[in-house]
């Protein structure tokens, strides 16, 4: 009997170690909510559309290049102004115990997920109270002229006019596509309000329970088109501090860590229990100027702004040289950088010339919002808005430091009560325009994301003709002029390209860090 025994568990053993194990992802903030067209964080993306949802097409970071989801296959008409995409069959959406699907993901889904959000007059249109800001300031309302049904697998875009980054638009969260039936019948009950805190999807992952703080968890999707998901369970645990996260992960708590400090990238660095992932990042951490609110709505303060900050000192210590020190909007590897463009140096005697001459000789008071936690593209805000306040305090602008849930920070910016605030963006792919309609187009005032608030014809039709073009050539010379006009205007303080990093146990792979910001979690597990 002994024998046997031993022979048992000899052989389960082998077994016991392959078996899937939940998987728990220490992270720096709560999701806004689930329902991803209302809005524009990285966190809330990262929640839920890269774990429960898919679009029509992907970004391949690896290639640079598109590659199918929801849609196997697609063509584009000649004159550049209809793309019909076919449908993968086959795709189930996740089944809860609060929506029970009849059928597969079909065209009806797609339709229903951009009428939402392009004809005021859809019966969902008015659900989201804030609006759609990525759809409304990537112009998709002005773009898309229609969304048909062609058959039950078949779904074409009737365009206005040509644009350039349509398709890669379509790789961008917010073009998540949602069930038609789930809505049908949340509409029916009255529970419209539930697509935020009850979400359907067709993702590896499959929602089952938020607590403010605490954590988001998440069951396999054993349907899932692209293969059931390595983990036995997915958590978000809620952890703003980076400190503790980096104990959670040693402890064993996390098996991954988001968002580590640079101090915490070098003490993993050394822990033979840890790995660091890392890649460079196509981001840019800022702090943006809202050009709507005095004094900073005249450019010559902002530019004193960006001559008395010493953005070298603030690399070191924020980043301890772990990004590079950001010029202009975008990373300089990304196409249409202009390098001609001499960034602002740091002169603060030139600062208070220009204070004076903007009618400020004795300065001002000011305000800047900050989160209270740190994130890739600002690891520790608290240093970083005192070493603002302390160098514009030599040029006499005296600066008052807010601190700001990332919640209300977000939502109150996009409503421009701020007068400055740290942020950052990271764009989805490799388009330069991904930064640039985003956070610097009139339709972005108005959804929101234009940190700035800046709305400038001149640099408005630079934007728009940019997107009009696939002319590689002519849509460089149409984004280097549009550079040069934020940069004259000022309308940042850009700061930095970080790197993107992501701790994990040395018991985790099949994981990778995104440059774009986004998180894949389906291949990843757990030994």
């Amino acid at each position: 009997m002994k024998a046997l025994t031993t022979a048992l568990l000899a052989a389960w053993l082998p077994l016991a170690a392959h078996a899937a194990k939940p998987l728990t992802v220490c992270t720096d903030a709560n999701p806004e909510g689930f329902d991803v067209v209302q809005y524009n964080s990285l966190v809330t993306t990262n929640a839920s559309a890269d774990v429960l949802m898919n679009r029509l097409l992907d970004y391949d970071a690896s290639s640079g290049k598109l590659r199918p989801s929801l849609a196997s296959s697609w063509e584009l008409s000649p004159d550049g102004l209809s793309y019909t995409f076919h449908l993968r069959p086959g795709v189930a959406f996740h089944g809860t115990d609060y929506f029970k699907p009849t059928r597969p993901l079909n065209a009806d889904d797609v339709v229903f997920t951009f009428e939402r959000m392009l004809n005021p007059d859809h019966p969902w249109y008015k659900t989201a109270p804030a609006g759609y800001p990525h759809a409304q300031s990537m112009q998709f309302p002005k773009l898309i002229k229609s969304v048909a049904k062609v058959d039950a697998q078949t779904v074409r875009f009737e365009l206005n006019y040509p644009e350039a980054t349509f398709l890669s638009s379509l790789t961008m969260g917010f073009a998540s596509i949602y069930s038609a039936e789930y809505a049908a019948q949340l509409l029916a009950a009255g529970k419209t309000a539930d697509l935020n805190s009850k979400p359907i999807g067709t993702g590896p992952f499959i929602f089952k329970s938020f607590a403010k703080d605490a954590q988001v968890r998440y069951l396999p999707n054993p349907a899932y088109f692209g293969g059931k998901p390595k983990a036995s369970a997915l958590i978000y645990a809620i952890t703003p501090d980076a400190s503790v996260r980096l104990q959670k992960l040693r402890a064993g708590e996390c098996q991954i860590a988001l968002s580590p400090k640079p101090q915490d990238v070098q003490a993993a660095s050394s822990d033979s229990r840890l790995r660091v992932l890392r890649t460079p990042a196509f981001m840019t951490a800022f702090v943006a100027f809202n050009s709507q609110k005095k004094p900073l709505d005249n450019p010559r303060v902002r530019q004193a702004i960006n001559l008395a900050f010493d953005k070298a000192s603030y690399l070191k210590a924020v980043f301890g040289g772990s990004a590079s020190a950001a010029d202009l909007v975008y990373p300089p590897n990304t196409w249409s950088y202009d390098k001609t463009i001499q960034p602002y140096p740091h002169d603060a005697a030139r600062a208070r010339k220009l204070l004076a001459q903007a009618g400020y000789p004795n300065g001002f008071d000011v305000d800047v919002w900050v989160r209270p936690s740190g994130s890739t593209l600002n690891p520790n805000p608290k240093a970083g808005a005192e070493m603002l306040q302390a160098d514009l305090a030599k040029v006499g602008v005296r600066l008052r430091i807010q601190t700001l849930e990332w919640g209300e920070l977000i939502k109150r910016g996009k409503a421009g009560e701020h007068q400055m605030l740290f942020m950052g963006w990271a764009g989805d792919n490799g388009d330069p325009d991904n930064f640039l309609t985003p956070q610097f187009s009139c339709a972005a005032v108005q959804s929101g994301t234009n940190f700035a608030r800046y709305c400038d014809p001149q640099l408005d039709r630079l934007i728009s003709d940019g997107k009009k073009t696939a002319d590689f050539a002519s849509r460089s010379k149409l984004y280097r002029s549009a550079q040069r006009i934020i940069h004259e205007q000022a309308l940042w303080l850009p700061l930095a390209h970080p790197t993107a990093y992501a701790l994990t146990r040395k018991e985790v792979s099949g994981l990778a860090v995104s440059p774009y910001g986004r998180v894949d979690f389906g291949a990843a597990v757990l030994k």
